[in-house]
């Protein structure tokens, strides 16, 4: 009869709340606001689907617990940030643990946002800021029109991803990611931005198959980050430089990028290197199509194209005339060396540029000028001007180039 007992209590127990599993799965529909829907996940995390419709937020939606997806219904899931203080519409932290005995700051992992869209206002923060999360996934977003950034990582040391993604409109960069590791950025759309993609103090960089088009400053900057390469990018229309690698940039490849219609110019090493520059096209690059600067060294530049917008035989037929706007204007430039040393330009195309294909001034050193093609170079400088110019460079060769003058 106790056995029996003792039996049936157990059963009791087992089927009673305190011992229910924890909902996982979160319908925010059922919930008086998104954050009582999130704050309703239990420690060990879950889903939470919030429905198609606009969801006004007047202060930050706060994630703050880990192996957290939020997905919506696509683009027609809008959250609007109305916040006018310079607050986020999402913010993903690890709360503070007051009794740490160590100095490693807490961290969270594993958190997803998915399929909807967030839209700022000139007086709101980022869209998404987040901070210390590890393996964050960005994924299928629409991020717009915010005062900030369109989202700042923000020492995700480990293995953030941002795929397929829109950044449109927002007052700073479209990405900003700091002090991160492994970070893929890929398959994304950036338009009219401040600056589309800014990296700075990381590593490893995987930076393949984005959009980046008409930013009002740059494309992409980089700074303090090694071992990383874009490559397969549309970088197009942006008032300042399309690249920038800066701030002690090492072991960097930029290769097989589409850089067109710069007013600043193409690619700007300002300090980098032993990096790679290869198989680009340089097309209607205002200034430069390629900049290296004193602190700059060790770098090869090789198999690039560097035109205007010639196309066919027959005369001086262009795509491009002047227009109202200098950007649309037919144009072609070349590479400018500021004192960098040790630079190897060999086998590139240079053609139908208004400048010289490659300038050195500055004190430049060690650089070997070999084995490339010119066509119709200089076309906007005093006749008899050199289509390759290493001026007081010392310890530096230029040969067999077919068609110098």
């Amino acid at each position: 009869m106790i056995r029996r007992f003792f039996i049936l209590s157990l059963a009791c127990l087992a089927a009673s709340p305190l011992f229910a599993e924890p909902v996982r799965r979160i319908d925010a529909a059922a919930y008086p606001s998104l954050q009582a829907a999130v704050n309703a996940l239990p420690p060990t995390g879950g889903v939470v689907i919030i429905p198609a419709g606009e969801h006004v937020l007047m202060e930050p939606l706060i994630i703050k617990g880990g192996e957290i997806r939020i997905t919506g219904d696509g683009p027609a899931t809008r959250l609007i940030n109305k916040n006018e203080q310079g607050q986020p519409a999402i913010s993903i932290r690890p709360p503070a643990d007051p009794n740490a005995k160590t100095n490693k700051k807490p961290e969270l992992w594993r958190v997803q946002i998915d399929n909807l869209r967030l839209s700022g206002n000139p007086k709101s923060g980022d869209g998404i800021y987040a901070e210390r999360t590890m393996e964050i996934l960005l994924r299928a977003l629409s991020i717009d029109h915010h005062g900030g950034n369109g989202v700042t990582l923000d020492y995700c040391l480990e293995n953030p991803r941002v795929n397929d993604c829109s950044f449109t409109y927002n007052a700073k960069a479209g990405l900003e990611v700091i002090g991160c590791h492994d970070i893929i950025v890929n398959g994304s759309q950036f338009e009219e931005n401040q600056d589309g993609l800014r990296c700075k103090d990381g590593f490893n960089l995987t930076c393949n198959g984005n959009n980046i088009d008409d930013h009002l400053r740059h494309g992409i900057v980089i700074e303090n980050t090694a071992y990383s390469v874009c490559s397969g990018n549309m970088i197009e229309e942006c008032r300042g430089t399309g690249v920038i690698l800066d701030s002690d940039c090492f072991g960097i490849t930029v290769s097989a990028n589409i850089i067109t219609h710069h007013l600043g110019g193409g690619i700007d090493l300002v300090d980098a290197n032993g990096c790679a520059i290869s198989a680009n096209t340089f097309m209607l690059c205002h200034g430069f199509a390629v900049r290296l600067g004193k602190e700059s060294g060790r770098n090869s530049i090789s198999a690039n194209t560097f035109a205007n917008s010639h196309v066919g035989t027959g005369g001086d037929k262009v795509k491009k005339r002047d227009d109202k706007d200098p950007m649309q204007n037919d144009t072609g430039s070349g590479i400018v060396i500021e004192g960098a040393k040790d630079l190897t330009i060999t086998g590139n195309s240079f053609s139908g540029l208004e400048t010289q294909a490659v300038n050195a001034t500055g004190g430049a050193s060690g650089v070997l000028v070999s084995t490339n093609k010119l066509t119709d170079c200089a076309r906007k400088l005093p006749a008899g001007t050199k289509w390759i110019d290493l001026g007081d460079a010392t310890e530096s060769m230029e040969k067999d180039n077919l068609g110098a003058n």
